[in-house]
């Protein structure tokens, strides 16, 4: 059976290192050919100059967190669980130069405390450096999660690093080389050297999630980690392994370029994903639906339904067109399709391909993106002003311009959740979007309300949140750590 890492080790496991030298020149009859030293040489200058392009922009990720330590007293039927304080380690890279950082969302999920251990002035892979006992740790905050595709977005205020680029995913190709940057086992500033196994692969045939496979030999602790190609672009985030003895099988996962582009986006922006909608639903196209709907083929996309007044309306769609390509890519299944659309990140109109009875129709469809009306306020955060550190949040009071401008309001007042921030003593499951409106029954209408009221609980005191998510109200309770 396939054996996943534990959550916070997820990681890419490969193969030993073994490097493809260009041909030697053409020998004299009689002798066999042979690899010179100019080009060892040249491969290992190359393989150094992509290490000191790359170091400078990856990190170690420091978490603190609560979980489970212990299962049970080996008693038959006891089955309890012992939870304390855990520490664990993983790996990202500076997306963006104003300090923001990706990773998975695994690596960083539940954490009371995320911290980042910077790269060295000098990060070239050299001996100096890694005999360097030189350190800098920072604090991190957590910008968005999205667990769905495993990925997170934190922020280091003050950070100045390069960015790495992301590499053009459609031009990634099976047998390309990549190197995998990280902390293996804490091992900082390791490097490992390997192919793309697969451009696409598909683990859950009900999941519309693709992920690059790799060779490359990445082991816990590289997770969040970049693994790129010789140009020092992202190919993929290293984010879990297959493994029948939990060691080195060869078969690494990375989530690949675009989706990373997207997602990290979208929860810089928002703090959240958004889907772009044109408008329809779809269904797997069966045998028994392609004879007894007389379908121009049995397998593939079939348009169940076209929304009322929605753009793929607008554009001509029907129902009962199946689906032949979207962007030019290949309608053949439903989790495709969907994937597709989740990685899509542009604004121009997406272009259907669809057989109709006996013909084929191209359309053009604008779609439109999924806004909450709460989006505006996501940018106005301010660490220094907007923290309660005690529910681990950044938050915005609801003033009047904001309660005139948002609308969905249940009342003109209470807390936006803008962003969840590291280092709260309690975990509290709240949202980016979430409105705090009370706090064990007393309303709080300023930042200074809210702070007073949780600060005042003790310890092991329960809390409930009165919260606005999406429209509706809801309780959210927990125990203050």
């Amino acid at each position: 059976m396939p054996l996943r890492c534990p959550r916070w080790c997820r990681s890419l496991l490969l193969l030993p290192v073994v490097f493809l030298l260009p041909p030697a020149p053409a020998a004299r009859a009689g002798q066999q050919p042979a690899t010179t030293d100019d080009e060892l040489a040249r491969v290992d200058a190359s393989i150094d100059a992509l290490t000191k392009k790359v170091w400078p922009s990856v990190v170690q990720i420091l978490v603190n967190s609560y979980g489970p330590k212990e299962e049970g007293t080996g008693v038959r039927g006891d089955t309890s669980v012992v939870v304390g304080r855990q520490r664990s380690v993983g790996s990202g890279f500076v997306i963006d130069a104003e300090g923001y950082i990706l990773t998975n969302a695994h690596v960083v999920n539940g954490a009371q405390r995320v911290q980042i251990v910077l790269p060295a002035d000098r990060a070239d892979g050299t001996l100096a450096t890694a005999l360097s006992g030189k350190m800098s740790l920072v604090p991190a905050r957590i910008v968005g999660i999205a667990s769905e595709l495993d990925l997170a977005v934190l922020k280091v205020d003050g950070l100045s690093l390069p960015a790495l680029p992301l590499a053009t995913y459609t031009q990634v190709r099976q047998g390309q080389s990549v190197f995998a940057f990280g902390s293996p086992m804490g091992l900082r500033n390791s490097l490992t050297h390997g192919l793309v196994s697969a451009v696409a692969r598909q683990i859950d045939a009900d999941s519309p999630l693709i992920y690059v496979q790799t060779d490359a030999p990445i082991n816990p602790g590289n997770s969040g980690g970049p693994l790129v190609n010789i140009k020092g672009e992202v190919v993929g985030v290293n984010t879990f392994i297959l493994s029948q003895t939990g060691g080195s099988d060869g078969l690494g996962f990375a989530i690949p370029s675009a989706t990373a582009r997207t997602a990290f986006r979208q929860l810089k922006q928002y703090g959240q994903l958004r889907r772009q909608e044109i408008g329809m639903s779809i269904q797997t196209i069966t045998p028994a639906m392609a004879q007894s709907l007389t379908l121009p083929r049995d397998y593939g996309v079939i348009v169940s339904d076209v929304w009322p007044n929605g753009p793929a309306q607008a554009a001509g769609l029907k129902v009962g067109d199946v689906l032949s390509t979207v962007d030019g890519q290949p309608a053949d299944n439903l989790p495709t399709v969907s994937y597709q659309f989740r990685l899509r990140d542009s604004t121009d109109p997406v272009k259907l391909v669809v057989l109709r009875g006996n013909g084929q129709q191209t359309l053009s469809v604008t779609p439109v993106e999924q806004r909450n009306p709460l989006d505006s306020v996501a940018t106005m955060g301010d660490p220094t002003r907007s923290l309660v550190s005690e529910l681990g949040i950044l938050g915005v009071e609801i003033d009047a311009r904001i309660a005139t401008s948002s609308s969905g309001l249940r009342d003109p007042w209470g807390i936006i959740v803008v962003a969840r921030a590291a280092g709260a003593t309690t975990e509290v499951p709240l949202q980016p979007r979430d409105v705090i409106r009370a706090v064990n029954n007393q309303y709080v209408t300023t930042l200074d309300r809210l702070r007073d009221a949780v600060r005042g609980l003790k310890p092991g005191t329960p809390v409930t949140l009165q919260v606005q998510r999406d429209s509706r109200l809801m309780y959210i309770s927990f125990t203050m750590e």
